[in-house]
């Protein structure tokens, strides 16, 4: 039975480069750094950068991890900023929730969103 999100991992063909770009994204620097996988603890939850390209690809795979923010258009800023490139801007999906997708520079899609009926 799922308890929560625990990771979230990104297949990136140049880690290094997505080290650097979610370092400034997350605001947070690599609790695990090795040249097999990068590791980041994002208010609890893993995001995980994985250079291995053979089994996943990078670049949208149907599914969409979004990341909790206090501001998403504040976020969708901060990362266009930073390369990313807006797939749907934000938008207000009903309940007072606010959600916006991107592609990170690898074509990882990175959601944001708003949530005022969770506390995370």
């Amino acid at each position: 039975m799922f308890k929560a999100l625990c990771t979230v991992k990104y297949a990136v063909p140049d880690l290094a480069a997505a080290k650097a770009w979610y370092t400034k994204a997350s605001g947070v620097e690599p609790y695990f750094d090795e040249p097999f996988y990068v590791g980041f603890n994002v208010g609890g939850w893993e995001l995980g950068l994985d250079p291995d390209l053979t089994a996943v690809t990078n670049g949208p795979g149907g599914a969409v991890a979004y990341w909790g923010v206090e501001d998403v258009d504040a976020a969708v800023r901060h990362l266009t900023g930073l390369g990313a490139t807006v797939v749907d801007p934000p938008q207000e999906v009903g309940g007072g929730i606010v959600v916006a997708t991107l592609t990170d520079p690898w074509g990882n899609l990175v959601g944001v969103i708003k949530n005022p009926h969770f506390t995370r």
